[in-house]
């Protein structure tokens, strides 16, 4: 299971890590604010279906997608098909991902970022922020309540944007109890990697009006991405179909629905 094989990894590695908490936290508070990852979603979404366009070189069930891409060009490619805000692959491993990544596609346009990758501690939380990532992703699925509670509040603390992301029902509920104002429903099994295309039209309707809504997951074409909208989705989080795009920027106007 795909799942848990990447959660062994990142729960070893956050095991070994001795860095201090507080001065993570101190460090982070030195840095200049953060782009405001939601707030541009729920801007770009007044009008059209936002996007958050993934870069994502890899992943564990289709293999490699487009491993010599160039981050910054990628992002530059994003920003002029008109995608709202960028998500980037960190995990090297499973992905192929890395920090770098994500730092080069940030300094290149001035979109907000998505640190896309398995949160599993209060470290990695920090982590996010001073790799220069404006939101950090909360998978609801690979955490226990006390952790994704933990991690959001953290968050909230270093003003950093969390986008938690939820597969069913019951995990919404976990969302919303938490006090997430930021919320993604994946497509995809994570255990099975599969796409179930109607889970986000199902889901959608039982989100409060508060909520900031993303699809994620089997996005491909503009009718997937108009029916997500017409069901009340604010954006869809897109990579696969992005990065193996002949034009890229055109792939992303066409999602702008």
């Amino acid at each position: 299971m795909y799942l848990d094989e990447i959660l062994a990894q990142h729960r070893e590695l956050a095991r070994l890590d001795e860095r201090n908490l507080k001065s993570l936290i101190s460090d982070v508070a030195a840095l200049p604010r953060a782009r405001g990852f939601e707030s541009q979603l729920r801007r770009e979404s007044a009008t059209k279906l936002a996007v958050i366009a993934e870069i994502k070189r890899r992943s564990p069930s289709r293999g490699a997608l487009n491993p010599d891409l160039v981050a910054s060009d990628v992002a530059t490619q994003y920003s002029l098909g008109g995608a709202s805000c960028l998500s980037v692959l960190t995990d090297e491993h499973f992905f192929g991902g890395s920090v770098s990544d994500l730092q080069s596609a940030r300094a290149a346009i001035d979109l907000p970022v998505l640190r896309k990758d398995f949160t599993v501690s209060l470290n990695d939380v920090c982590d996010a922020r001073l790799m220069g990532a404006d939101c950090v992703l909360l998978i609801v699925a690979a955490l226990s309540i006390r952790e994704i509670t933990e991690f959001k509040k953290l968050a909230d603390e270093l003003s950093l944007d969390a986008l938690v992301e939820v597969h069913d029902e019951p995990e919404l509920e976990i969302a919303l109890k938490i006090g997430a104002t930021l919320i993604g429903v994946n497509q995809r099994d994570l255990k099975t990697f599969e796409v179930d295309h109607q889970r986000a039209v199902r889901m959608a309707s039982q989100m409060p009006g508060n909520v900031v809504r993303i699809a994620e997951s089997g996005v491909r074409t503009q009718a997937d991405a108009k029916s997500l909208r017409d069901a009340g989705y604010h954006a869809v989080l897109v990579g696969e179909s992005l990065v193996t795009a002949q034009n890229i920027a055109t792939a992303v106007g066409d999602l702008r629905v």
